[in-house]
């Protein structure tokens, strides 16, 4: 059993939490081993559609690197697929949702940077202070946030370290959705059963376009290229089954494949 996180998979989505609230779920080595194995169940398992992913407690959803592990002359490694098991794990086509219990800060905001939709509590605050101590957001944090609100914002946040508050991170467009901290999980989980309604292979189709299409310089390059993600679509026996269940005015039985 994980000692440093919770995995519990309830219908499609699973619900993995970062499980250190004595040092306000700061991660270190051996907890990013624990979550990069639970991301890898979690792609491997072809009923587990969605992730969220938050922290226990109430105080934090990561403080981010746990820097008196560091401190304490302990070796700082992050597995291959990044910190805490996700921030270089590019190959995650499946939906991952962060819901943000608190306190996101340095590799904690970085995790939230690498979901695709966010929710927060009205208690979350969001920063890269790194700059403060000495160190430098090198966990995906210098370019997710410049290429998701911009330049100038992202870098108002990045050279100064300043926190920002649930609402203000809404507005910059790092979070969705701001929520009263008891309704944090059960409004997490109902975009998660919004995306299942969906079929999972369109899901995953459209994930993988929508990111590898940021990488052409302009739109025309983006819509003429090809997408293997597109192909698999095609094949899927979602394909089939979506329209068919709409002919037939009836719920669509989702196969994932």
């Amino acid at each position: 059993m994980p000692e440093f996180c919770k995995v519990e998979r309830d219908g499609h989505v699973t619900t993995v939490t970062i499980n250190r609230p004595e040092v306000m779920n700061a991660i270190h080595p051996p907890a990013s081993a624990e979550l990069s194995q639970a991301f890898d169940a979690f792609l491997a398992d072809p009923d587990a559609w969605v992730a969220i992913v938050t922290g226990a407690g109430d105080k934090a959803f990561s403080a981010g690197n746990d820097l008196k592990f560091q401190a304490a002359g302990n070796k700082v490694e992050s597995p291959a697929s990044g910190f805490a098991g996700i921030t270089s794990r590019f190959d995650m086509a499946k939906p991952v949702i962060a819901a943000v219990n608190g306190l996101a800060l340095g590799g904690g905001f970085e995790i939230v940077l690498a979901c695709d939709i966010v929710i927060a509590s009205e208690k979350a605050s969001f920063g890269l202070p790194e700059p403060r101590v000495g160190l430098a957001a090198l966990a995906g944090g210098l370019h997710r946030l410049p290429r998701q609100i911009g330049l100038k914002p992202a870098m108002g946040m990045l050279l100064t370290g300043r926190r920002v508050e649930a609402r203000e991170a809404q507005a910059l467009g790092i979070v969705n959705e701001v929520v009263a901290p008891h309704q944090l999980m059960s409004i997490a989980r109902r975009w998660a059963d919004a995306i299942c309604e969906c079929s999972p292979v369109s899901v995953r189709t459209t994930k993988r376009v929508a990111l590898e299409g940021l990488s052409h310089a302009s739109l025309q390059e983006a819509m003429s290229a090809r997408y293997e993600a597109i192909v698999e679509l095609v094949k899927s026996e979602d394909f089939v089954e979506g329209p068919l269940a709409f002919a037939q005015k009836r719920k669509p039985n989702w196969k994932g494949r």
